[in-house]
């Protein structure tokens, strides 16, 4: 085999709560990470050495920057006599907006690695190599439903997603995911006895309180729109709503198509917007 297509699929987080900042310099969390539809493709031919890059969106790096040659690096490490790989990447996930694109992208790199190549790695070994590469990593390695621990690198599968269509609305709004970190640092001693995100997943009905996300208290008072989109979601009938990760998007999910697309049909006049489900409905 010298050539592999795979999908990079995006992720949402249902609630995030920050806990506390490591020595390592990471924070642990608590959270639920949902694998959605939403993908980028990842074609990769061998080569015989090295990484090449191509990507069809202006602004990423395609230098040893790139979350997919740290994958590659990463493996190499490994298996010093790891052949080359080159990649052409065609981007649906947006960067920067709390999807995890770039996680997934290197998730997949290093798949495909392990396919072309006939790697031997054993689970843990390469979720090790995932964790190297980047917090969201190891969940794309693991897909689904997953609750996250540590700095999301823990996972532990959940069998029963939450059905619906999910709005993505994207503001063109930067949120700086260090920022966000450095200005929650001040709410991380409150309500650390929160309840288990687990616990409200294995109930018949699902409470709202799993939709919080801490990030919430410092990205909304200082962006506004982002209110505002959260609002507007509700009063377009979501049943559900947040912000994934630290943003800019924020979702909703609706129980009926035709409202899902109605909401859609407004959002988009103003911002960027992707419907989509879980990938692991059955």
């Amino acid at each position: 085999m010298d050539f592999l297509e795979l999908k990079a699929h995006a992720k949402i987080n249902i609630g995030l709560q920050i806990k506390n900042k490591r020595p390592d310099g990471y924070h642990n969390i608590h959270t639920v990470f949902q694998e959605v539809a939403l993908h980028d493709v990842i074609k990769i031919q061998k080569q015989p050495h090295g990484i090449d890059i191509s990507i069809d969106w202006p602004g990423i790096p395609t230098d040893n920057m790139n979350t997919c040659a740290k994958a590659y690096l990463a493996a190499k490490e490994i298996f010093p006599n790891l052949g080359g790989i080159s990649l052409t990447i065609s981007k649906k996930i947006p960067p920067g907006a709390g999807l995890g694109g770039g996680s997934s992208d290197a998730a997949s790199v290093l798949k495909g690695l392990i396919q072309l190549y006939d790697l031997s790695v054993s689970e843990k070994e390469l979720f090790g190599i995932a964790t190297k590469i980047g917090a969201d990593v190891p969940f794309f390695i693991a897909s689904g439903t997953q609750i996250g621990n540590g700095i999301g690198d823990l996972l532990k599968p959940i069998y029963k997603p939450i059905n619906g269509f999910y709005l993505l609305v994207i503001p063109d709004i930067s949120i700086s995911t260090a920022w966000a970190y450095k200005a929650i640092k001040k709410h991380l001693n409150k309500n650390l006895d929160r309840p288990n995100f687990a616990n409200y997943f294995e109930r018949s009905k699902l409470s709202k309180a799993i939709f919080d996300n801490d990030f919430e208290r410092i990205v909304v008072p200082a962006y506004p729109k982002i209110g505002e989109i959260i609002d507007e979601f509700s009063a377009k009938g979501a049943f559900f709503t947040s912000l994934s990760g630290s943003g800019s998007t924020v979702y909703g999910i609706f129980g009926d198509e035709a409202k899902a697309k109605q909401a859609e049909s407004i959002f988009q006049k103003q911002y960027r917007t992707i419907l989509t489900k879980p990938t692991n409905l059955n």
